[in-house]
């Protein structure tokens, strides 16, 4: 029991080992909401890489996480995350005013327009990529939809990408999301391919500047290039160069979600026809797809100032991680959480604390991903064409999803074979 303005106050439960990091790797995506559950608790305090963490899971949580009031983004993100997965002076990073006209310049690049010119631009793409599946023994899904999405984002971007150099940005791309959790020579690879990453959009960034390179007015090139930040100035071209690649990697990363859902198509076959059939269960598909299928574990912020919730004390400055892949799978939301069911959404009440494969809140004020609607979209354009046009054979191999992996993927990455048009 600790004391706080002469009350008694309740310590949050603890994990008693001197650190849990290893745990944490071994279990990224169950680990926060099974020690709650053993707890019987939505948060413990432990230790990760020796630094005093609070983990949390659940609506509630979520909705205590994204109150700006309490919690700010600065400084909480690890670093070997921040050197992979999202560059530094990102918009993930920032708190407050600054942090909302950042985020403005992304919610402009995700117009109802905007989204269905990157759906289209995508679907050209996955008619060409099937033209070549054709023509081979097999292909891995995951691997032809990270191409396929990079080509894609790319272009609409206004983003120039020479045939030479498909393969080096897509694994640069794929890097910076696939191996950010990783550790040993995968890390510093990840590192390295950010590094080239930076370096070729911040090119990008100066020659559009001084009108070397033309991009379209509503294209993510020309918007980063032209923003002026809060103070009225314009990014500087490193910090740019980020903000366009959290523009394209995220969308390379729908692969992992096209995954997934390749695997639930499979699996629950009887929805092969329905997705094409009815609009609405196709996007209860998608979404049971999101919900169901790990992504990404957990997102990280800091306490700003002391405060009490539910008789605990958050001391200011303590780390704070919530469990995004638990809190989706909490039974007190989702009946039977471990089972795939897509009419589920039917009864969904549509809160912004309970379904958050992607971040939780509000996307205009909070710290939720602005391109969700753009993973959506896509997702279902690929299930329409993988569903729709092509007839595939999904041969005998391991959909075992390894959980230690960040994100998670199946073993096999999923293989067609004998692609050939629908007829």
């Amino acid at each position: 029991m600790t004391w706080l303005s002469g009350d008694v106050v309740p310590e949050i439960p603890r994990d008693h080992r001197l650190d849990s990091s290893l745990a944490f790797a071994r279990n990224p995506y169950d680990f926060i909401s099974s020690e709650c559950r053993r707890r019987g608790t939505d948060l413990f305090q432990t230790r990760l890489m020796l630094r005093k963490t609070i983990g949390m899971y659940g609506k509630e949580a979520a909705e205590l996480f994204y109150d700006p009031e309490r919690f700010i983004r600065r400084g909480a993100m690890p670093m070997r995350i921040r050197k992979t997965l999202v560059g530094r002076g990102g918009v993930q990073g920032l708190d407050g005013d600054t942090h909302r006209h950042r985020k403005q310049m992304f919610i402009s690049l995700v117009s109802d327009e905007r989204v269905a010119a990157l759906v289209a631009e995508t679907e050209n793409r996955w008619r060409r990529a099937a033209e070549d599946w054709t023509r081979r023994d097999r292909i891995v899904l995951y691997d032809a939809a990270r191409y396929v999405l990079s080509q894609a984002v790319c272009a609409w971007a206004g983003v120039p990408l020479a045939a030479s150099e498909v393969h080096r940005r897509t694994e640069d791309l794929t890097a910076m999301f696939q191996d950010a959790g990783t550790i040993g020579l995968r890390h510093w690879q990840a590192r390295a391919a950010r590094k080239r990453a930076e370096g070729w959009t911040a090119d990008l960034i100066v020659r559009t500047r001084t009108g070397q390179l033309s991009a379209p007015a509503d294209s993510a090139l020309h918007v980063i290039a032209t923003h002026r930040d809060v103070d009225g100035r314009v990014l500087p071209p490193r910090i740019a160069a980020v903000e366009l690649l959290n523009v394209l990697r995220p969308t390379v990363a729908v692969s992992v979600f096209i995954t997934f859902a390749a695997v639930a198509l499979h699996q629950h076959s009887a929805y092969r026809s329905r997705v094409l059939a009815d609009s609405s269960v196709l996007r209860m598909f998608v979404q049971e797809v999101r919900r169901f299928f790990p992504f990404f574990p957990a997102v990280a912020a800091r306490v700003r100032e002391t405060f009490e919730w539910r008789g605990y004390r958050f001391d200011g400055g303590t780390h704070v991680m919530l469990d995004l892949h638990g809190t989706n799978h909490d039974e007190r939301v989702w009946r039977e959480p471990d089972a795939f069911r897509p009419e589920r959404f039917l009864q969904w009440d549509g809160s912004p604390f309970n379904f958050i494969p992607q971040g939780g809140g509000d996307h205009y004020r909070h710290h939720r991903c602005p391109g969700e609607g753009i993973a959506i979209a896509l997702m279902e354009s690929a299930r329409t064409f993988l569903a729709g046009r092509l007839s595939y054979t999904v041969p005998a191999q391991d959909f075992r999803i390894d959980m230690r992996q960040l994100p998670a993927l199946p073993r096999s990455g999923v293989v067609l074979s004998s692609v050939r048009p629908a007829i």
